[in-house]
């Protein structure tokens, strides 16, 4: 039985098959697989998901260490905003309890959490032991918003206008109806109650 609030497997199953065959075929610009740095001398360490908390957090076992990760270059939909269960979904189907990923970590934020880029390595197909970006798959699926204030990755603000032309994800019903979760957190209850009605995800 598939949830109205998610994608359907079939989808998703198309979906990403479709994105990572072309993210790898493309490159984005030709960058390496780790598309948060662009550089190729960046060390990644592998981990197991434990559980998705909602779209860009993550809690990850390294060794036997476990932390949560906020993943660099997106932000996702708070759970009580439009489609936020619905990319909290997608992302736990895509990073199901115990998928090994490639995590490059980059500080931490201010509530402690590991900062850092996830990839994803494909077992199958011809792309075969690549990694694709998480963030970048996100942005292209329209899971989350490209948060890329310097420009450090290329591709990155057409990954978006793709995802909105397309009316993928949170942009399903069109660029004025998605609200930023910066801005959704300053909204008062009355203002976010006006935003859940009219557009059925």
């Amino acid at each position: 039985m598939i949830r109205n609030r998610s994608i359907s497997v079939m989808t998703w199953a198309r979906v990403a098959g479709t994105l990572a065959a072309a993210y790898i075929g493309l490159r984005l610009g030709g960058l390496p697989a780790s598309s948060l740095t662009g550089r190729a001398d960046v060390v990644a360490e592998a981990a197991r998901v434990v559980r998705v908390i909602d779209g860009d957090t993550y809690v990850l076992l390294s060794g036997a260490t476990t932390y949560r990760l906020r993943l660099l270059g997106v932000d996702a939909p708070e759970q009580g905003q439009p489609f936020g269960v619905q990319a909290t979904d997608s992302v736990a189907r895509l990073l199901a309890p115990g998928r090994v990923v490639l995590v490059t970590r980059a500080g931490r934020d201010l509530y402690g959490r590991t900062l850092g880029a996830v990839r994803m390595p494909i077992a199958t197909g011809a792309t075969a032991g690549r990694a694709v970006p998480l963030d970048s798959l996100l942005v292209v699926c329209g899971w989350a918003w490209a948060f890329d204030p310097k420009r450090k990755v290329a591709g990155r603000a057409q990954q978006q206008l793709a995802a909105q032309r397309a009316g993928r994800g949170l942009w399903k019903c069109g660029v004025s109806e998605a609200v930023t979760p910066k801005l959704w957190r300053s909204f008062n209850s009355e203002i976010k109650r006006r935003y859940r009605v009219g557009c059925t995800w």
